[in-house]
């Protein structure tokens, strides 16, 4: 290979350690830091509406920091999305994940990649220690009724026949549920989620533009 050839492979070369540099970098970020996400559920309606774009904030993973009450998070979907009386320990009311992702490729296919991932965004109602109550459309934290300024008018909290309706939340666990309490798949019928299982903190709306600004 004559000077011209090998400056032009040493060139290609180059440029191909910067794209993956970049690539390792972005991941990173993604992972870490903060990601871009798209809503495609309604159950934080109208707090959060199906299409709009949010940026979150994955320090509260990266330190493994308890989110407060109220903070919207995301999380990765229980396997089962729906416990009954029969299988529902009500000891130790946590959500169930039995995923069988063994490989380091299939580990990282799917938790860093997130193909093949599914991750809910609701509100934090319960925190650890915490005796949740729902009875008469009401939620009650250690029997003092819980104010929900964020819920539309009239809105009602019911057990949508789900079993975890009078629980005492686990040490490092979350009982979360989302704004639009008739149309969302939450702790009431899953149970509580493990601290390890919380990817992140909505931060930002900035789509559509009318409404940019840090999600409440």
């Amino acid at each position: 290979m004559n000077e011209e050839g090998k400056w032009k492979l040493k060139e290609i070369l180059e440029w191909v350690y910067c794209i993956i540099i970049a690539i390792i970098l972005a991941l990173l970020v993604r992972y870490f830091v903060g990601t871009p996400t798209i809503v495609q559920q309604p159950s934080m309606y109208p707090t959060l509406k199906q299409g709009q774009r949010l940026i979150l904030n994955r320090m509260i993973r990266t330190t493994k920091t308890m989110p407060e009450r109220g903070d919207i998070v995301t999380f990765e979907a229980p396997s089962k999305s729906y416990v009954s009386v029969i299988d529902a320990n009500l000891e130790n009311p946590v959500a169930t994940y039995d995923y069988n992702i063994n490989n380091v490729f299939s580990k990282f296919r799917y938790y860093v990649l997130e193909i093949g991932k599914t991750s809910y965004i609701k509100r934090v109602i319960g925190l650890p220690g915490e005796h949740v109550t729902i009875e008469n459309g009401k939620v009650y934290i250690n029997g003092t009724e819980l104010e929900e300024s964020y819920l539309q008018e009239n809105v009602t909290t019911t057990s949508l026949e789900g079993v975890y309706t009078d629980i005492t939340v686990p040490e490092n666990c979350l009982f979360v549920m989302g704004d639009n309490r008739s149309q969302s798949t939450d702790s009431r019928r899953f149970g509580c989620i493990p601290l390890e299982k919380v990817e992140s903190k909505v931060w930002i709306r900035f789509w559509p533009f009318d409404l940019f600004g840090k999600v409440e």
